[in-house]
């Protein structure tokens, strides 16, 4: 029998909630020349000499509230994704875990495995929607260290799994476990981008095809690794196995950094709904395997005190796949069954 391995990747983590450590997390990550996509040296200056300097305290804080005494949520739960995906495929694949930033690193994962030879390396960044600044930044990192090997064994990249069958059905199971009808409104909330970025991203097909607008209502050859349509696309499908009526539901993005992100922005949304008179909310976080800063606190926290502020009585947060059984054979299918 052949022998595999499976390269799981994601975003990364601070090593502990301190302002040192959280430091030196968003340098890494924001000197990414695709998270913030501008003139080097305008990005040397923004990031080093003004954001990390200014943001590390105040993101140290917010992590030491999400922090548990085994350390990082995001950590600890790709950890045991990346045993239960081990035990669930067998001893003659090998799973391995890297982190885009921080550790363990892509490149000492990699190691891993090359030291035991497998024939073939499934890559599966576990962002369900395509986009250049988590997606394409992670295989280029996985690619950077893969060209500096002797042999290069068979690759299986999968570059997207945002309407895959395995990876919907355990998302229903977190969902199914809220009644709908409970809720005034239901609203699926994706990580933000900035509008730019899509726009770079359509240029890929020969034009600037994304409008913002109605060009994301249905997945086509020209947006297939649109982020927005992806994102529109998981929540048409949620939505329909769900049954939530029309008008009862918002696709969202979160975690703008200004007002040129994609749009409607998630807390805007929360804040308008509970204006309207909405009590009750659900709160989906699609693009989010793994429970995060953006998931238990930003949504948690910040949004249930913004719908609270403003008349409502409770955010009610789906929890992220994590490592649920469905999700565990989900990978295996994605992967292997490919």
């Amino acid at each position: 029998m052949q022998k595999q391995a499976i390269l799981l990747v994601n975003l990364g983590t601070p090593d502990a909630p301190t302002p040192v450590k959280v430091g030196k997390y968003l340098t890494q990550f924001l000197n990414d020349k695709r998270v913030i996509d501008v003139n080097p040296i305008l990005r040397f200056i923004l990031v080093n000499l003004i954001i990390v300097p200014f943001r590390s305290f105040k993101s140290a804080k917010l992590y030491s509230h999400i922090w548990t005494k085994e350390g990082s949520p995001l950590l600890l739960n790709s950890i045991d994704l990346k045993n239960k995906v081990q035990e669930a495929v067998g001893s003659n694949v090998i799973v391995e875990l890297g982190m885009r930033y921080q550790s363990p690193s892509i490149k000492s994962a990699l190691e891993k495995i090359r030291e035991q030879r497998p024939e073939k390396i499934h890559i599966i960044p576990v962002y369900p929607q395509y986009a250049s600044s988590s997606t394409g930044s992670s295989l280029e990192e996985v690619l950077n260290q893969l060209k500096r090997w002797e042999v290069i064994p068979s690759l299986n990249i999968i570059s997207k799994f945002y309407d895959h069958p395995s990876f919907l059905k355990a998302l229903l199971v977190e969902g199914n476990k809220h009644n709908i009808a409970d809720y005034d409104h239901v609203v699926f909330s994706y990580h933000g981008l900035p509008e730019r970025q899509i726009r770079k991203g359509s240029k890929h097909y020969g034009a600037n095809t994304c409008q913002m607008g109605d060009c994301c209502n249905s997945i086509t050859k020209n947006n297939q690794y649109c982020y927005r349509a992806n994102s529109f696309e998981t929540t048409r499908q949620l939505v329909r196995e769900l049954n939530i009526p029309e008008g009862k539901h918002t696709t969202a993005f979160q975690s703008r950094l200004d007002n040129k992100w994609l749009k409607p922005f998630s807390d805007k949304v929360i804040e308008d709904l509970a204006k309207k008179g909405a009590k009750n909310v659900l709160v989906f976080s699609p693009a989010f395997v793994s429970d995060c800063l953006e998931t238990i606190h930003e949504i948690g926290t910040e949004y249930d005190e913004i719908f609270k502020e403003h008349g409502g009585q409770k955010i009610t947060l789906v929890d992220s796949l994590n490592s649920n059984a469905v999700w565990v054979n989900a990978v295996k299918e994605i992967t292997l069954g490919h």
